[in-house]
This record gives C-alpha cells, structure tokens and sequence, in this order.
C-alpha cells in the first residue's frame, strides 16, 4: 500500500472526533502506524487526550480558516495519499481494510468514500442541481493530484472550501472512482476486487 496520512479536522467532524480517530485506528492497517492530523482553530483541553489515546498529531491553527488548516495539514506530512474527512459522518473501521489496497492503483488520482448507494430521486435530483455538491464523508486523492489542483483555497472556511475543492475536482480531468462501502456487505470476498473495479461517475452519499 502507498503511503497514506488522515487528516480530520476538529471544526469539521465535531463531537464525533473520537469516533473517527477510533474507527481508523481499529481498522487494523493503521494501527499506531498511519499517521492521523488532527486540524482544529482551538486548542481545546480533550485534544491533549486525544492526541495521546488515538497516537495523533494536533495542529492548531487559531487564525487559518479551514482550507488553509488543511492545505497545512497537508505539507507537514510527506505521504503519497492524503485521505481527508469532510463531515461529521465517521466510516466503520471495517470499510478502511478493503478500502487500502485500491491506493495501490497507479491509475488513480482520488477516491471519493462514501457508504451507501443513491436512491432514485436523489440521482434524479442531483442532475438538475448539478452545482451542489453532496459531501461524502471521506475523499482520498493522491499528493501529486492536490498539488496540481492547488490545494483547497485557503481563504475559505467550512463547508465553502470543502464545496470549492470538489468542484475543481470534477471540472479537472481527475481520474476519479467512488467507493461504496455498503456494497461490500452484498458480496463475498472473492467478489470484492470486481466490485471495486468498477469504475462510477455518480457519488454515493450517506443515508
């Protein structure tokens, strides 16, 4: 697997920070072994206890807004894949196992990670609003592909700089797959490879 570095800023994933550091580390490849930037514009107390119990980094930035927290995040860490949450939603540790080895794919640029397929109105729904990005919970891009896109725009805060940066990401000739973790409870695991292979244009967002 490609080197890879987490990167999960406080502001973004709330209370349910812990949940997320949990739930990569319990995946069992990252085990005290991928590094996790944990981003945030407070030095709150827990974070003290955080970095020490999930074996994180915690970079306070208090004057950055988000794009530049995380474009920050980014150059303090020099692995190929940066994988970086984007809400609140946390992943179960065991889509994390299935999902490393496709970063091993030299055909790709990003993952957009979500867990659970797109109903019918809402893929209806999303063609004629084709502008508003539905966030997945995860997004995985290659290093050299941030670099290209210029990172996130680091005058933008929340949710804008997340919306501005996938924007690019689609506008730009990313060579892009969705991931579905839902998908993976309706097929062995002799299946998995085919399944992950298939290649997606249309993001799946949480339910």
């Amino acid at each position: 697997m490609g080197s890879v570095c987490f990167i999960v800023d406080a502001m973004v994933t709330g209370a349910m920070l812990p949940r997320h550091l949990r739930s990569i580390r319990k995946s069992g490849v990252a085990d005290h072994l991928l590094p996790i930037v944990v981003t945030g514009s407070h030095n709150h107390a827990r974070l003290s206890s955080i970095e020490q119990r999930y074996y994180t980094h915690c970079l306070i930035t208090p004057k950055l807004p988000l794009g530049a927290r995380l474009n920050k995040a980014a150059l303090s860490c020099q692995a190929e894949w940066l994988v970086i949450a984007l809400q609140k939603q946390p992943l179960p540790a065991s889509l994390w196992g299935s999902l490393y080895p496709q970063l091993d794919a030299h055909t790709l640029d990003a993952l957009i990670i979500g867990i659970a397929q797109p109903s019918f109105s809402e893929r209806i729904l999303r063609r004629i609003l084709a502008s508003a990005l539905l966030l997945p919970p995860y997004i995985a891009v290659r290093r050299a592909w941030f670099e290209s896109l210029g990172g996130f725009d680091p005058e933008l805060d929340s949710e804008s700089a997340i919306n501005d940066f996938l924007k690019r990401l689609h506008a730009c000739p990313t060579r892009l797959k969705n991931y579905s973790g839902s998908l993976l409870s309706q097929v062995n695991t002799s299946d998995n490879a085919a399944l992950l292979g298939a290649p997606s244009t249309t993001y799946a967002p949480p339910q």
